[in-house]
C-alpha cells in the first residue's frame, strides 16, 4: 500500500512482503556475518534505499518474535529509542492505526510516525507490515520531525525444530535535512544491531510475560482490543501535500 492509503490489507499486500524477502534479484549484499545478511536496493524516484535483513534465531520460536513485535507493554522494556507509542484506533481485528515517537542521537532531532499497521498469522507464517498515513488529530508535533514509512515489514517463519527465520524489509525517509547517503550508511550499520536486540528481547519475553498480564494478547484475541473502532468514512484521514488515496 502507498503512503496515505488507508484500507484493510489484502493477501497481495502480504505476498508483496514475502516476495521482497525471498527474491534477492536487484539487491546488493552489504553485510554477511554470524548468520545475518543485510541487503540494500535502490528505488526509482528516491535517494533513500530499501533495506532487507534475513537471519535465523536458533532457539526462539516464531510466536515469541511475533508476540514481542506486537506487545506494546513489552516494547517499553526492550525498545530504548521509544519515547511514546499508543493506538489511535482499529479498522478491524488485523489492521490498526497508531502513533510512535522515537529518540535520535544528538544532534539529530527526534522523529515520529503515524502508521497503519496490518498483520496476518497463517499458522505457518506471521506477517506484520506498516506504512505512513495522515490523521487529522495527529498533525506534526513541535520537537519532532514527522518521518515517512513507505513500507516496513516482518516475515517470521519456523526454522528447524525450535528456531525461527526472520525477514525484515524497510524503506523509510526520516525527512529533515539529513543527506540520503548518510541515512543509507547509518541504516546499514544499525540494522544488525536491531536484529540482536530483537533476539535478546524474544528470548526474555516468555518469562517477562508470565509476570505481566500473561493472558492479554489482543493480536491473538480480538475481543481484548480496547482501541476505538475507526473507518475510512470517519473523515479523520487527511490529505498530505494535497493528495490522499482512501479505499473502503
Amino acid at each position: 500500500m502507498d503512503v496515505g492509503v488507508v484500507k484493510v490489507a489484502e493477501d497481495k499486500d502480504f505476498e508483496k512482503l514475502k516476495k521482497l524477502v525471498d527474491d534477492h534479484s536487484g539487491w546488493k549484499l552489504d553485510y554477511n556475518k554470524s548468520g545475518t545478511k543485510v541487503w540494500t536496493r535502490s528505488i526509482p524516484n528516491t535517494n533513500f534505499k530499501m533495506i532487507k535483513i534475513c537471519t535465523t534465531f536458533g532457539d526462539v520460536n516464531p510466536h515469541q518474535i511475533y508476540d514481542v513485535l506486537h506487545d506494546p507493554d513489552y516494547r517499553k522494556v526492550w525498545d530504548q529509542h521509544m519515547i511514546e507509542s499508543h493506538d489511535i484506533g482499529c479498522l478491524n481485528p488485523n489492521n490498526d492505526v497508531g502513533y510512535y515517537a522515537m529518540s535520535c542521537p544528538a544532534p539529530l532531532r527526534n522523529r515520529d510516525f503515524v502508521l497503519q499497521r496490518s498483520w496476518l498469522d497463517t499458522g505457518r507464517e506471521q506477517f506484520i507490515i506498516n506504512h505512513s498515513v495522515f490523521h487529522r488529530d495527529f498533525p506534526p508535533r513541535r520537537g519532532f520531525i514527522r518521518a515517512t514509512s513507505y513500507l516496513t515489514g516482518f516475515l517470521i517463519r519456523p526454522c528447524g525444530s525450535a528456531g525461527s527465520e526472520l525477514g525484515y524489509v524497510s524503506q523509510t525517509d526520516p525527512q529533515g535535512t539529513l543527506p540520503p547517503w548518510l541515512v543509507n550508511k547509518v541504516t546499514q550499520i544499525f540494522a544488525p544491531k536491531l536484529v540482536k536486540k530483537l533476539f535478546k528481547a524474544s528470548k526474555a519475553y516468555p518469562e517477562w510475560k508470565k509476570q505481566n498480564s500473561p493472558n492479554w494478547k489482543p493480536w491473538h484475541n480480538p475481543e481484548q482490543m480496547t482501541a476505538p473502532r475507526i473507518t475510512v468514512q470517519d473523515n479523520i484521514f487527511i490529505s498530505y501535500q494535497g493528495s490522499i488515496r482512501v479505499f473502503g
